[in-house]
């Protein structure tokens, strides 16, 4: 068995060891990046590729001037936050608890955090419900546990089946004590 490796394409053996192999493959390379990345449409996306069909490194440099994003951190006193803003202003005001809380956060970003907390991935039946540290951690512990039994607790939090049955346990959970 030899050391080099071939390459079989359109009926011609390329030996991928030989320097002629890359020097085709970077003329490609250069072929295609021109082909696809300027367009005449797009006046714009002539700056990404020079003339020669290399990319222009500073093209995909940051803007002079830009400052780079402080690096965001979820803690402990960030949950605080979260959690006293769904106590003042109920599930579904991520914006007031952002302006108001946690201003680094958007108010998706909450969104997402509320679903980890709460431990439901469908928050539309908490629309505007407040409670406080405990009672989230009770609705996140009757969540987990409907989960668990119905197989649908994913990556920490509750999801709907096909099937309902899931949604019926909720209703019946909600029925038998409400959050």
């Amino acid at each position: 068995m030899s050391s080099s490796q071939e390459l079989s394409v359109a009926g011609e053996t390329l030996n991928i060891d030989s320097p002629e192999f890359w020097r085709q493959k970077q003329e490609w390379i250069k072929t295609m990046r021109l082909r696809f990345s300027r367009r005449p449409e797009f006046p714009d996306t002539h700056a990404i590729v020079d003339d020669d069909g290399m990319l222009n490194q500073e093209y995909f440099q940051p803007p002079k001037g830009a400052q780079p994003q402080a690096e965001r951190k979820w803690g402990d006193e960030e949950k605080r936050k979260l959690l006293d803003g769904i106590e003042k202003y109920g599930i579904g005001h991520f914006r007031e608890i952002s302006d108001n809380l946690l201003p680094d956060w958007s108010g998706n970003d909450l969104r997402m955090k509320t679903i980890r907390v709460i431990g439901r991935q469908n928050l539309q039946l908490y629309k505007d419900w407040r409670g406080d540290s405990e009672a989230v951690q009770r609705e996140y512990e009757r969540n987990k546990k409907i989960g668990l039994e119905h197989g649908t607790w994913k990556g920490g939090a509750l999801v709907y089946d096909d099937d309902g049955h899931v949604f019926k346990a909720i209703e019946d959970s909600n029925r038998d004590n409400p959050p």
